[in-house]
This record gives C-alpha cells, sequence and structure tokens, in this order.
C-alpha cells in the first residue's frame, strides 16, 4: 500500500531554516501531494499542497513567501523548504497524498482540506524557540 514517510524535522531557533522531506513508496501515480501541520490543541491545517501536474503549488497565507513546497525529479520524494521560522510555526508537520479519484487536478491547485487526503505519514516535529 502507499505509505508516507517524514523526516526532516527538529528544533531551530526563530528566523532559522530547516527542510522537511516525505519519502513517497507503495506505487502512488496520484498527482496532488501537500504538508499540513497541527499545533497541539488545534486543527490540523493545510500548509502548502503540490499539483505535480503543471507544478502548480497552493500556500496557507501565513507561510507565503517563507515556505517552498517541491518535489524531487524523480517523484518520489516531496520538500518543504521552510525559512524565517517563528514560533507559530511550531507543530507536527504531516505529509499527505490525495487519491486521483477524489481530488482533480484543479481542485487540488485550489488547496484541498484535509478530509481530502486519503494517505498520511506519521508525522515529524518542528519546534521553533528564541
Amino acid at each position: 500500500q502507499i505509505q508516507l514517510v517524514e523526516s526532516g524535522g527538529g528544533s531551530v531557533q526563530v528566523g532559522g531554516s530547516l527542510r522537511l522531506a516525505c519519502q513517497v513508496s507503495g506505487g502512488y501515480n496520484g498527482y496532488c501531494m501537500g504538508w499540513f501541520r497541527q499545533a497541539p490543541g488545534k486543527e490540523r491545517e493545510g500548509v502548502a499542497i503540490l499539483s505535480t501536474i503543471g507544478e502548480i503549488a497552493y500556500y496557507a497565507d501565513s507561510v507565503k513567501g517563507r515556505f517552498t513546497i517541491s518535489r524531487d525529479n524523480a517523484g518520489i520524494t516531496l520538500f518543504l523548504q521552510m525559512s524565517s521560522l517563528k514560533p507559530e510555526d511550531t507543530a507536527t508537520y504531516y505529509c499527505a497524498a490525495a487519491h486521483p479519484a477524489v481530488v482533480s487536478d484543479s481542485y487540488c491547485s485550489t488547496g484541498p482540506g484535509k478530509r481530502d487526503f486519503a494517505y498520511w505519514g506519521q508525522g515529524t516535529q518542528v519546534i521553533v524557540s528564541s
């Protein structure tokens, strides 16, 4: 089955940078993948979502200009480059992938919600401190 494994989380200081990676296995052939995050006591929210058809990315307003979502040339690893990190970025970050039968390419580029994603990684923790 489809498996997503995140890595790259850790502790950084305010203003620092961090790159998260999500390795995909199991023969995923969809085209909509993204990153979500969840802080303690808060709802899981979409951070950055990428439609691999046309390489169109959606970003939450809170991270625009600071985060960049991308994938490797082989399409087996999804990345989230995070810069100018703030304390409010502290959360567990999850990689997610949508089933192509559920989420169209056009819908993917608008920033689908968590309920639209069928596959999830276990999460990687990011802590931003002063």
